[in-house]
């Protein structure tokens, strides 16, 4: 069981004012009224009463005359008193609230008796237990870390905002927010009844694991690239022998650990101790070298080319050959006289005096043919080979490639930075400077702690993990609950004469929204036209989930806040006194309202809905449920007498 809302207390800037809106828990309540008698702070005061991290509500009458905001909430017998202050001077949220537990029928707290003694959280936590949230679940949330359901997920389902009812783009509360739709996703299974617990924190696990493997990956990955670099080694070394900072040319083919010696005697040279050896152009070294690396690769190329062309010309030749020999082998038939004369044909013995010499050369041509396969079946293993090594002494060249760029780009960039200086002194010192930068980043990488490898005992916890949860259920049941609710959903689009509603209507997930399935393809809520199709799904969406809590069960709280259904049959910019709605649109209008209705009633006393609207019917089914009416400036949120006691 959980809650619902008894009524709403509002306590002016004046000690004696007080103004309680009743409300009706288990029925379908409206308040009606012209524009500008604060409808709309109805679900604002809602939210920030439990619990919003900012302050909702806008400014105004509402705002200008009221110093506390209250609610009283009613579970079976339970009844909680929850008050917040209005900011003092700012619209930063009060952080305290106060929440007391009353008897059954209870009125509201007397000013005097309110203290605000519950931090924000805390105030979170009680709320959430008496709305019968379980917070030990864990629920995997973004980057890996997991979360708690709370009342403030559970108000993504219980509050329609006046530009949320009939929004084509977002159907639930906030979701045009930044990271409220991934926790919609996230936490909505949880309040359908299809996460299991114990399931839910294997998940968690999981995702984690999976998130510390990809930091200890980086990791490994940055300690890599921060060990110092052959190639930028050894272009230091040719910038500072450019500069005069060695007396003579250091061997090329120096190891790390070598160039690092080199570089710090660089260190200790001062510019007026400078020797400058023969100038050596060591970028044209560097280009004439990379063009004979490119001319020997293009060479070694050229000779893998021609080595398959004559493996693959070996192969159709043996293809060929063997064909042909088979041909001629199938003559073995050919039979001579036993004097050898030949003289007749070895089919039907008919005289024919040349036979001989045409077996012969089939003969002959037979014991070519295999002699020329056997060799160029012996010589492919041997020509494969010798692509092999072709192959080896290209890597070779492009590692060698590689390395010469480095050493160039190193070398361009020592270049670029001396070229700002008009003497060799300040060119050594910019040398000794990216020198020293570059000694204290190897020291650096080389006293830094070791990256623990732990990516064998990740992946391996991972792997039991996985394995743990290949039989989870959990999609299965999620699919089989939005199954079920897709067909109260389809159902009420129906009855609501709503297009598209001829095809299957689903609830999806990943696009939060409601989707048709026409035979031209999926038509989601954003392209379908019509501000009666958008409120009428948001409407459909809203009374199905909220069927589906109660029959199970699900700790949200039982209540429905829509702020101005009736908006998308008035004009957008309509701002005036009451019209009567006629035709058409009157029959749409009252077509929603008998479906909350009949939702209300079809669940007992187990839900409540809480309409604010502009419009004003009189039919028995919107007539009847109205609890205030505030017209013709006689009533509103805010009683008159407080603004004119102000004035």
């Amino acid at each position: 069981m959980t809650y619902q809302i008894k009524s709403l207390v509002l306590y002016g800037n004046r000690p004696e004012q007080m103004r309680v809106l009743e409300l009706s828990p288990g029925q379908l309540n409206i308040i009606t009224g012209d524009s500008r008698t604060g409808k709309t702070s109805i679900w604002t005061i809602t939210d920030y009463c439990m619990g919003s991290s900012d302050y909702p509500v806008r400014a105004g009458k509402v705002r200008d005359y009221t110093s506390i905001f209250a609610l009283q909430l009613v579970r079976g017998d339970q009844q909680l008193f929850i008050a917040r202050p209005a900011p003092e001077s700012s619209t930063s949220p009060a952080p305290r609230l106060c929440l007391q537990f009353q008897s059954a029928s209870a009125p509201p707290l007397p000013r005097e008796d309110i203290a605000f003694t519950f931090p924000l959280e805390a105030a979170r936590r009680l709320l959430s237990e008496f709305c019968g949230i379980d917070r030990t679940v864990r629920i995997p949330a973004a980057r890996g870390t997991t979360m708690s359901p709370s009342i403030r997920h559970a108000l993504f389902f219980c509050l329609q905002a006046q530009n949320e009812i009939a929004n084509p783009d977002h159907l639930f509360h906030s979701q045009g927010h930044e990271w409220r739709p991934q926790a919609i996703r996230d936490t909505l299974p949880y309040f359908l009844g299809a996460v299991d617990p114990e399931q839910a924190v294997r998940h968690a696990r999981l995702k984690q694991l999976r998130t510390e493997l990809k930091s200890v990956e980086r990791q490994i990955t940055q300690a890599a690239q921060a060990a110092p670099a052959p190639g930028q080694a050894r272009a230091l070394i040719a910038e500072a022998e450019g500069a005069g900072l060695l007396p003579e040319a250091v061997d090329e083919t120096v190891n790390v650990d070598e160039a690092l010696s080199v570089l710090a005697s660089v260190l200790t040279r001062a510019p007026g101790e400078l020797e400058y050896p023969d100038s050596t152009d060591h970028a044209a070294l560097l280009d004439r070298e990379r063009q004979d690396l490119r001319a020997r690769h293009q060479q070694i190329k050229a000779r893998i080319t021609e080595l398959r062309q004559t493996l693959a010309e070996e192969s159709n030749y043996l293809v060929q050959a063997r064909d042909q020999r088979e041909r001629l082998a199938s003559l073995g038939l050919l039979r001579t006289a036993a004097d050898g004369s030949g003289q007749h044909c070895p089919v039907c013995d008919s005289v024919v005096p040349p036979a001989q010499q045409t077996i012969q050369a089939i003969r002959e041509d037979l014991q070519r043919l295999d002699s020329d396969v056997a060799f160029v079946s012996d010589d492919a293993p041997l020509i494969q080979g010798m692509i092999a090594i072709e192959e080896e002494r290209l890597q070779q060249l492009r590692t060698e490639v590689i390395r010469n760029r480095e050493q160039r780009q190193a070398l361009d960039a020592g270049v670029r930075d001396a070229a700002r200086y008009r003497s060799q002194a300040l060119r050594a010192a910019s040398v000794q400077g990216r020198i020293s930068l570059f000694l204290e980043n190897a020291a650096r990488a080389e006293h830094a702690p070791p990256v623990a490898d732990t990516r064998e005992e990740l992946n391996r916890e991972i792997a039991d993990l996985e394995e743990a949860l290949g039989s989870d259920t959990q999609a299965d049941r999620l699919a089989s609950c939005l199954s079920l609710i897709n067909q109260k959903i389809a159902t009420k689009a129906r009855t609501l004469g709503l297009e598209h509603s001829e095809h299957p209507v689903r609830l999806d997930l990943r696009r939060l929204s409601i989707v048709s399935d026409t035979p031209r393809g999926p038509v989601p809520l954003s392209d379908m036209g019509s501000g009666e199709n958008w409120l009428g799904y948001h409407i459909a969406a809203l009374l199905s989930l909220h069927e589906w809590f109660a029959e199970r069960g699900r700790p949200l709280p039982r209540i429905l806040v829509l702020d101005q259904p009736s908006q998308v049959y008035f004009p957008s910019d309509y701002d005036g006194p009451q019209v009567d709605l006629v035709g058409e649109d009157r029959t749409s209008l009252l077509r929603v309202y008998q479906a909350i209705n009949d939702t209300v009633s079809r669940l007992g006393t187990d839900f409540q809905v809480i309409v604010m609207e502009h419009a004003d019917l009189e039919d028995d089914v919107f007539r009847t449920a109205v609890v205030e009416r505030w017209r013709g400036g006689r009533d509103a949120l805010i009683p008159p007498a407080w603004i004119d006691q102000t004035e």
